[in-house]
């Protein structure tokens, strides 16, 4: 698929070709943070209502289109705004979504900020912004949703990236937030393991978002096609991601825990990235 025809379809989160298991979370709710009306935890947050689950939503501003589509579903949808790195507004979350559904059964840590540039050009604010969205505000909300998560049964799924298993010039910050969130899941794991509850990671390759198309923007359709290109099967799609984190989510991947899923090439992908060096 082209990709202008790519950016389209983004647009709609979730494509025919990978259908929602109906009603595998019949019952079950999940909290999910960072979820938009275009990128992966509006998808994420559709696709777990789509097969059954009540949702839960923090992110700074009311996703629209996407909760008009979840009160379509009718399986109950609640949204917070407010800011992972906000105490507070952490704790909101939580006592709205206990409020709304009495429990929660799964926890999606997506929210996240990415600034490329090379480290020396980094402002102290900037770098701190990165560590405390992408890691700090994961940890912050599975800190926050513990005493509430089911158990036994209960999982936290955290969105890494590809990006924390291989490097590329220009994202040493986010980079490191991301390795750091997979380390944070594998020890987690074990920690919760006695509670026969679960922690996964899920790490995406380039993905067809509007973060992503921020950095697309400014290159010139030759890049764009090189960086297309430096995925085997292309660019992902939003529901790419949510169908991987709904299969870690469910009752068949009981016995999977403390993995880090890679979706998209994640081990290295050779992007043409002087403009972030700079």
């Amino acid at each position: 698929m082209a990709t202008a025809e790519r950016r389209a379809a983004s647009s709609a989160s979730v494509r025919p070709d990978t259908p929602a298991t109906p009603q595998r979370f019949a019952g079950k709710v999940a909290l999910v943070t960072g979820a938009s009306d275009r990128g992966i935890g509006g998808a994420i947050a559709l696709r777990l209502s789509q097969e059954g689950a009540g949702v839960a939503l923090l992110s700074r501003s009311p996703p629209t289109r996407l909760l008009k589509r979840l009160e379509k579903l009718d399986h109950g949808a609640v949204h917070t705004a407010g800011d992972v790195t906000r105490a507070g507004d952490v704790q909101r979350a939580i006592d709205d979504c206990m409020g709304e559904f009495g429990k929660i059964d799964i926890v999606v840590n997506n929210a996240g900020v990415e600034i490329a540039r090379a480290l020396d050009r980094f402002t102290d604010d900037q770098w701190r912004q990165v560590l405390e969205v992408n890691l700090s505000g994961a940890i912050a909300v599975t800190r926050a949703a513990l005493p509430h998560l089911a158990e036994p049964g209960g999982v936290i799924v955290n969105i890494a990236s590809a990006l924390a298993l291989g490097g590329c010039p220009g994202f040493s910050i986010y980079s490191a937030s991301k390795a750091a969130l997979v380390g944070f899941t594998q020890s987690l794991a074990w920690e919760l393991a006695p509670r026969r509850q679960r922690v996964v990671a899920v790490a995406p390759g380039l993905v067809h978002t509007p973060m992503i198309h921020k950095h697309l923007a400014s290159l010139t359709p030759e890049v764009e096609r090189q960086i297309e290109a430096s995925h085997p099967l292309g660019m992902g799609m939003p529901d790419d991601v949510a169908a991987a984190v709904a299969f870690l989510a469910s009752e068949e991947a009981r016995w999977i825990t403390g993995v880090t899923l890679p979706v998209g090439w994640a081990q290295h992908y050779p992007l043409p990235t002087e403009q972030f060096l700079t």
